[in-house]
């Protein structure tokens, strides 16, 4: 991963880093940033977590850094494990995904009118591997495979979680897990 070494793109891995990773202290998120390219001073990443708007939130692995959600709700969460993430993903698959369909490394989704960005939003925090990137207008998310014929397998597999058939990515059977129905 090439991560250039503005603070848009410092905050924006930061950001990411504290969704997915249970992050105790600065010393351990200036690692995290380190093995990814970024050398931060321990100043700047004080200053980076109040711009942030980052606070210390109880989680099942101690104190934790969380960043405020986007949207209407603010409140701070506190990193999800990949088990979570992989469940909202397969969820809403099945409630949003109406048609995939691929050609090359691309693979264009199609929902119901307004519901793009939740589903792209899924795919994003679900971290599916073989995904480069996508991007979500109101009723289509396209999104781009890592390899150069890897459009099709992609469809496939989000059909299959759509229609039941498949579990999330990466490992969805956690016993961790949310149950099944719970909000995403």
């Amino acid at each position: 991963m090439s991560i250039p070494a503005t603070r848009a793109a410092r905050h924006a891995r930061i950001t990411d880093l504290l969704g997915r990773t249970a992050v105790r202290s600065q010393a351990e998120l200036a690692d995290l940033l380190a093995a990814d390219g970024l050398a931060v001073t321990q100043a700047t990443l004080s200053r980076d977590l109040v711009e942030l708007g980052a606070v210390k939130v109880r989680s099942e692995h101690g104190l934790v850094y969380a960043v405020p959600a986007e949207g209407g709700d603010r409140t701070p969460r506190p990193a999800v494990g990949a088990g979570v993430a992989d469940a909202r993903l397969g969820r809403l698959c099945e409630d949003l995904l109406v048609t995939a369909e691929a050609c090359a490394n691309l693979v264009v989704l199609r929902t119901p009118p307004g519901a793009a960005q939740f589903l792209a939003s899924a795919v994003d925090h679900a971290a599916v591997p073989e995904v480069l990137g996508c991007v979500a207008g109101d009723d289509t998310v396209l999104l781009v495979a890592r390899t150069a014929d890897g459009g099709a397998e992609l469809a496939a597999r989000l059909l299959a979680l759509a229609d039941g058939r498949e579990s999330a990515p990466h490992g969805a059977d956690d016993p961790s897990l949310p149950p099944e129905g719970a909000s995403p």
